[in-house]
Order: C-alpha cells, then sequence, then structure tokens
C-alpha cells in the first residue's frame, strides 16, 4: 500500500544560515526513498533574508554545498526544484512557534488526502530514510509521533527520544539525554510524556480532537500543553526517524556546553509557570522554590543577569526593556498579551 503524502510544517525565523540544510536534506532523503513530501516554510516575519535565500536555493540562482560537518554523506539535489512540492506562506508578524505551526498545518490539512504532518525545526539535518520511517510507521492511531532527535554536532549522542514532566515543579525532561547513539535502546511509549517540538509528527485525528498547537505560550511548553489535550490516543516513538538537531540557533536555548540566553530564559520559565499554573496549580508553591533555587545556582556561577531573568519570568513580571526590544511591536504586543489559565 501506497502511504498518503506526508505534509511537513517549518516554521522559519532568522533561518537563513541553517534552513537550506534542512530543506536540502529533507527533501534529498524523501527522493531516495521514494516519499511524497507536501512541505510548507512559514516564515514568521524573519528580519534576516530567509525567503530570499530559500527562493535562491530552490531556483538554482545560488549553488548549494552541503557544510563540512555535516553528519552523513550527501549530493546536492539537482534545481530548479519541481513545482508543488515547496510552499512558503508569510505569517506576516512573529506570533511565536505554535502560531507559526498553526498556518501550516491549516494549509496542509485542507488537502483531504494528508492524514500526518510532521512539525520539523529549520535548524535541523535529515538523512536518508527519515521521511519514509514516519510515512510509513503504523501501530494504529496515535495522538503524536516522535523520532529519535541527535546532536548535530554530537551526532554519536541522543538529544531526546522522548520527554517527562515534573508535576511538582512543571520542568521537563529528555529522555536518554547525552545517551550513546545506536547503542541506546529507544524509549518505551509507556515513559513518554510529551514529544518534542523539534521533530514531531501530529495526526489529523488528533488536529480534529484537540484542535491547533496553543499559541499562548508564545515559545516553550506549546509541545507539552498540547500533548495533554491528546485524551486515549497515544504518543507512539518510530526509532528509524533520525534527525540532527544544532538546537537554538535562534532564540539562544541551551545546549551542550552553552548556557541558555537570557531571552530563552524569560520564556521557558515564564511559560513553565504558565503551563503549572494551567495543570498543576497546587504545585505552585513547590515550583517556587524550584525557580528561587535554579535562580540562586545560576548566580553563583557568576550568570546574575540569567537568574534575574529566571525569577523575573517565573513571578509574572515583564520582560526588561532590553528583552522586549528585540521583538517587534507587533510581536511584542503578541507575546506579551494577557495571559489566562
Amino acid at each position: 500500500m501506497i502511504p498518503a503524502p506526508l505534509g511537513v510544517v517549518l516554521v522559519a525565523y532568522n533561518s537563513a544560515d541553517v534552513i537550506l540544510d534542512c530543506l536540502e536534506t529533507l527533501l534529498s532523503a524523501a527522493c531516495a526513498d521514494g516519499t511524497e513530501l507536501r512541505v510548507v516554510v512559514v516564515d514568521n516575519a524573519s528580519p534576516d533574508d530567509s525567503v530570499a535565500a530559500i527562493r535562491a536555493w530552490a531556483t538554482g540562482e545560488v549553488p548549494y554545498a552541503p557544510p563540512a560537518d555535516l553528519p552523513f554523506p550527501h549530493v546536492p539535489l539537482p534545481k530548479p526544484l519541481p513545482e508543488g512540492g515547496l510552499t512558503i506562506l508569510s505569517a506576516g508578524v512573529n506570533g511565536g512557534f505554535a502560531a507559526g505551526v498553526n498556518i501550516g498545518l491549516k494549509h496542509l490539512f485542507a488537502d483531504p488526502a494528508i492524514d500526518r504532518v510532521w512539525i520539523l525545526n529549520p535548524d535541523s539535518a535529515v538523512p536518508p530514510g527519515t521521511p519514509a520511517a514516519f510515512a510509513r510507521h503504523d501501530q494504529g492511531p496515535f495522538a503524536l509521533m516522535g523520532g529519535r532527535v541527535l546532536y548535530y554536532d554530537h551526532p554519536g549522542m541522543i538529544q531526546i527520544d522522548g520527554g517527562t514532566i515534573n508535576r511538582w515543579t512543571g520542568v521537563t525532561g529528555n529522555l536518554n539525554l547525552c545517551a550513546p547513539y545506536p547503542q541506546t535502546r529507544p524509549a518505551r511509549a509507556e515513559e513518554i510524556q510529551f514529544i518534542t517540538g523539534a521533530s514531531m509528527v501530529a495526526s489529523r485525528q488528533f488536529i480534529e480532537r484537540a484542535g491547533p498547537m496553543p499559541e499562548d505560550y508564545f515559545l516553550y511548553y506549546e509541545e507539552v500543553d498540547w500533548a495533554l489535550r491528546r485524551g486515549d490516543l497515544p504518543l507512539i516513538l518510530c526509532p528509524e526517524a533520525i534527525v540532527y538537531h544544532r538546537a537554538g540557533t535562534a532564540i539562544g536555548s541551551p545546549t551542550i556546553g552553552r548556557q541558555a540566553s537570557p531571552f530563552s530564559l524569560y520564556f521557558k520559565h515564564r511559560s513553565r509557570m504558565r503551563f503549572v499554573r494551567r495543570y498543576f496549580p497546587w504545585a505552585l508553591p513547590v515550583a517556587l522554590l524550584y525557580s528561587f533555587a535554579k535562580a540562586a545556582q545560576l548566580m553563583l556561577k557568576g550568570y546574575g543577569l540569567e537568574g534575574a531573568t529566571l525569577l523575573r519570568a517565573f513571578l509574572g513580571f515583564g520582560p526588561s526593556p532590553t528583552l522586549r526590544a528585540s521583538l517587534s511591536p507587533k510581536a511584542a504586543a503578541r507575546a506579551f498579551a494577557a495571559w489566562k489559565p
């Protein structure tokens, strides 16, 4: 049986330096294994030249050369790309990760032939076999499906197989974090409490039940919240679906050897507070104690600004003028709008 076309959504924001590697390897991998893709790039009002770079790459106007550190062999795709395989949509404003995802989901699920959509971070590289694995994996109805996410800079190390949630603090964890690949067995489905938004497949049945990805976090925790809306539809893992993830290229998320930026810390801990208030309000005192302890730890390590930013976020204070100014006025209005649990 020929699988249905696999939809793919990439949300781009200041991604010109990484998104071509993602698109090139994604489409090349799909071509190699005969997987039919419908790829949508949603540009979240990038101030850089992301869209122009994508168009120049797709037409062949600018030749593509794979980076020297790409974790697997790659032969560049013939250009120009055939029509219909790649669509670029403009969000008009940076409404956050979920807002961009939802634009892509709405566009792709308008096609009744598509029954699952892969949400993929643009700072990823896709080896051969992964598109086919996601398109053909069949364990019955599911809500969200994940694969194995490896560190791009450390390709023999797992970043995440699936996520866990501490219901007292709201802190999320990565199953098999930093474990060796491929020696480490995949996480079991019953261990997984959410699927990372870096590489996540959503089924049509899940979207019809849970609705679009919640947009009121702006950044972080939207996929964690979404997973809790799945009802009795399971979360599943497709271990054959590998992506190599650079991690945090646009917003400064932490990775091996790098402290999270104040921008990343603010939104992550504000979103953690919102998530706890929405789902586990009885745990707020414990979550607050954790925040004080984490802020103190950062300050003792010499990260005073970062520690203060964490507390400011979790206590519900607005952003610093510097942080607010890092977003456009329209994006800031979306990011810092009033929130209701």
